[in-house]
């Protein structure tokens, strides 16, 4: 399966400047695949090494960081020699701090190796190590498969990459006469998400739910150990209950984030520093509450008041126990939930085009517009329906305050003034498009 971070991964080895790189992304998201495929198509060899895996590893860093010494070892290690065209991979490597520290000797003196450090918790440790060498390497991050690539692993290829050109030139020809099957398939990504493993099940055994389901809860239950594993004792308790209280938050009208409802006697002061955990891990977003979209958005945002999404949409789906059928099914009863889906989907995608978490609005007499995202010097709000765009009443009301330049709603209709859900993987190219109003 292709995915769209491999293009950065070659402008990181054309680069004669590169430093190492840390490939961060939670468990299951692809890492370990995408590296070895990038180093199988682009190097004479690959070198991988897991901490997880091959505690013994560490003892190799232990005696001294020099990269001489360090590379004659894990060549005899892996009984071959690691040259300047191979491509060294250290996976889990925020098991071994020392190991990350090494990065920084590798950049200093020996820059000609191209190592590369991959980890489901590296947002974890490095806000634990204080210490770190700043500057001395680079970041990416891999995050779940999104819409676009789902479509191309779904034998969905040219229509995707159709689309892809013919947005950017203001050509919505495509989309009209597509989208009723983009439709379908985005309910398909709804049920099934974007770990690599869910999507290559769907794709390979016919669309076969039962098997789907069963890797949604494989990818859940390890995201549980790692809570055991990896995070403080104390503090296992809380994480279990603040991952577990996302589905039924988002379900409720006002679906502000509220303490007091992940159990009755905790509050803020006591699940905070749980809640961060889950943030820096990657596992969760934290959308803030801004009161007034100005630039830069970060400084007007309420801290105190936000909403918690998932970093998968096919997980929170499995999480909140919605059967697939309901999905395609016109159920009244699944009205409130439709939208919460439809929101933590469009997050992912936001994340996926801006590479931050964006914010959302909300007025004292309770409209809420529910992203607000910065691009460039434009603040752009978002109204996300999961159906219709028929009424955005929220999205008037913003307007009539703050005369944006740009603003949209998206749905699943194909209208003007409107994006339509199953394109926001290409949000970017509609908003460059958009006359200025």
């Amino acid at each position: 399966m292709q995915r769209i971070l491999m293009d950065k991964l070659i402008q990181w080895k054309a680069n004669p400047n590169k430093k190492p790189l840390l490939l961060r992304g939670v468990r299951q998201c692809g890492k370990t695949h995408l590296l070895k495929e990038f180093g199988r198509q682009h190097y004479d060899d690959v070198a991988y090494f897991n901490f997880e895996d091959t505690p013994a590893l560490r003892e190799k860093f232990e005696r001294d960081l020099r990269p001489e010494r360090i590379i004659k070892e894990l060549s005899i290690l892996r009984d071959k020699t690691i040259t300047h065209q191979t491509l060294v991979i250290f996976d889990e490597i925020q098991l071994c701090g020392k190991a990350l520290t090494a990065l920084k000797y590798f950049c200093e003196d020996a820059p000609e190796y191209s190592m590369v450090g991959a980890g489901s918790l590296l947002g974890v440790a490095l806000s634990e190590k204080t210490s770190f060498p700043v500057g001395k390497v680079e970041f990416l991050t891999l995050r779940p498969m999104n819409f676009y690539e789902f479509l191309r692993a779904d034998r969905k290829e040219l229509l995707a990459e159709t689309l892809r050109q013919d947005i950017p030139r203001g050509d919505y020809s495509m989309v009209e006469t597509f989208a009723a099957d983009l439709r379908e398939k985005l309910l398909d990504y709804y049920i099934v998400g974007g770990m690599p493993e869910a999507v290559k099940t769907w794709t390979t055994t016919g669309y076969n739910l039962e098997e789907t389901e069963a890797v949604l809860q494989r990818v859940l239950d390890s995201y549980e150990v790692d809570f055991v594993k990896h995070a403080p004792v104390k503090d296992f308790p809380k994480l279990s209950a603040i991952w577990h209280s996302i589905p039924r938050q988002l379900a409720k009208e006002n679906s502000k984030f509220i303490f007091s409802q992940v159990k009755e006697s905790w509050r803020a002061k006591d699940l905070e520093d749980a809640l961060e955990w889950l943030v820096r891990a990657g596992l969760i977003f934290k959308v803030e509450k801004i009161e007034k979209p100005f630039i830069p958005l970060s400084a007007y945002a309420n801290q105190t008041f936000f909403k918690l999404y998932m970093c998968d949409v096919g997980l929170l789906r499995k999480m909140s126990g919605l059967a697939p059928s309901v999905i395609y099914d016109k159920n009244a009863a699944y009205r409130d939930f439709k939208g919460a889906l439809a929101e933590n989907y469009v997050l992912c995608e936001l994340v996926n085009q801006y590479g931050k978490t964006p914010y959302y609005w909300k007025s004292a007499n309770q409209a809420e517009v529910d992203f607000i995202v910065q691009d460039g010097a434009e603040i752009i709000p978002i109204e996300v329906k999961a159906e219709r765009a028929s009424h955005a009443y929220s999205l008037t009301e913003y307007r009539k305050r703050f005369q944006p330049q740009k603003a949209f709603v998206t749905s699943m209709e194909v209208k003007e003034g409107t994006i339509p859900l199953y394109m926001m993987w290409m949000v970017k190219s509609y908003v460059r498009m958009m006359l200025v109003e």
